[in-house]
């Protein structure tokens, strides 16, 4: 090996050393996070609500308009059914509604009614009022 070639080898193995020796003394730590409970609260009732739709202006499908014992009648059925989306009873003075699912776009809404009005052909789509 030539001296020009034996300089340039030792200047890249003195680099190398020198790389090598930051890199192993790079400092080192933890990070600890602090969080409130009331976040971890928050959270799940968030989840909480977005499951049940209270947080989103979807659409919901109507199966029935009127008095508790028909309503409790008109959603055995349909969960007797194919049930394929969650049902529940509201209350406005002094009717009770059946209503089925929480959908995103008015075209999910739609498909679902074509299948829900095979066995309850009054049902419609509509956008409720949930601000209360």
């Amino acid at each position: 090996m030539s001296l020009p070639n034996m300089k340039y080898s030792l200047y890249i193995t003195l680099i190398l050393f020198v790389f090598n020796l930051n890199v192993t003394n790079a400092q080192q730590g933890t990070v600890e996070i602090y969080e409130d409970d009331k976040i971890t609260e928050l959270l799940r009732l968030k989840t909480m609500l977005s499951k049940e739709n209270k947080l989103s202006d979807g659409f919901t499908i109507q199966l029935y308009y009127g008095e508790l014992k028909q309503a409790n009648t008109i959603i055995k059925d349909y969960q007797k059914s194919r049930a394929l989306w969650k049902a529940t009873i509201e209350y406005e003075t002094p009717n009770y509604k059946v209503w089925v699912g929480n959908f995103v776009t008015r075209l999910e809404a739609d498909r679902a009614l074509l299948e829900i009005q095979k066995e309850f052909p009054n049902a419609f789509v509509f956008r409720p009022d949930r601000r209360n």
